[in-house]
């Protein structure tokens, strides 16, 4: 029996303990004995979390034994958190066989000196805090989570699902993962170095109706001529008052967005379908697999089919 520790705090984020607990007690459940799940707190007294709700841990962080995981989430309480559970967590986390951390649990392990040397994620928001106070991390603001050695990091909330589905697939196989994240109504499994941000959740929304539409229009047709005097024409713009406009309003050139949202089509292919790399580049508008090729290389490091192999799930048997 593997067992988990989630360590709880004032200010923690609920879904940070919530989440990844439930995953944990829904391994248990397909697979009694797989997991003991517990939670502590300093002094083993209940926590506030940053919503309001009242969380009742198990005992005192001094009076439990080392575990094979230990969880440590996220949320406000890790601005400004007491010296003591620092303290705790730099004697005991390399203890742990598996260290695990949810959004800005990372800048507690980081503070605690665990994640020295090693290269981690967070939050969006609070990767830059992270790399600025802690230059010895690094930081990848990037992934939904990151796995070095023993230690495991993950982006905002509800990544810390996906990185603890991924420990129960690992721990337990696929059929167990899979059958939590039906339950749980969630994919199996968003692959670790998906983005924390979609292409349109990484830019702004234009303020102007035509070019909003302008937008739309590109993610629900990638594959389709999007060239500025296309787009322009949509957006009833000259092609050059269109593009001005566009950046303005969205801070980024038409031409780079269209290029973000072809990649993130192009990637959920690879993910999701058995489609060949030739189709799939025909349908994000690559117009050849050397075009997709040439773009997947030069913003991912790696060829299409080098990334189906590496972050398509494997087909159940």
């Amino acid at each position: 029996m593997r067992t988990v520790l989630v360590v709880l705090f004032d200010g923690v984020q609920s879904l940070d303990v919530t989440g990844p607990v439930e995953v944990f007690a829904g391994a248990e459940l397909c697979s009694p004995g797989s997991y003991r799940v517990r939670t502590a707190s300093l002094d083993g007294a209940p926590v506030r979390t940053s919503s309001g709700l009242t969380l009742v841990p198990d005992r005192a962080l001094t009076d439990v034994p080392t575990p094979h995981t230990l969880l440590v989430p996220g949320g406000r309480g890790t601005r400004q958190p007491a010296p003591e559970l620092v303290a705790w967590l730099r004697e005991h986390g390399p203890d742990a066989e598996r260290l695990v951390s949810v959004c800005t649990g990372a800048i507690l392990l980081a503070q605690a000196g665990l994640l020295d040397g090693r290269r981690a994620t967070t939050h969006w928001a609070y990767c830059a805090t992270l790399a600025r106070d802690h230059p010895a991390v690094e930081v990848d603001p990037n992934p939904i989570y990151v796995r070095d050695g023993h230690i495991a990091t993950s982006a905002g909330v509800t990544s810390g699902i996906d990185l603890v589905l991924a420990l129960v697939e690992e721990d337990l196989g696929r059929e167990v993962a899979l059958s939590i994240a039906r339950h749980l109504v969630v994919f199996l499994r968003r692959p670790g170095n998906q983005a924390q941000f979609s292409a349109q959740l990484a830019v702004q929304t234009a303020r102007r109706e035509p070019l909003r539409e302008v937008q739309q229009w590109i993610t629900e047709h990638p594959g389709d001529d999007l060239s500025v005097d296309t787009l322009a024409a949509r957006a009833s713009l000259s092609p050059r008052h269109f593009a001005r406009a566009f950046q303005a309003e969205t801070g980024i050139p038409p031409g780079r967005y269209v290029d973000r949202v072809r990649l993130e089509h192009a990637r959920r292919l690879l993910e999701d379908t058995p489609d060949g790399v030739e189709e799939i580049s025909r349908a994000c508008g690559y117009g050849t697999s050397e075009a997709m090729r040439r773009a997947f290389v030069k913003t991912l490091g790696t060829a299409p089919a080098e990334y189906r192999r590496r972050f398509r799930p494997a087909p159940t048997p």
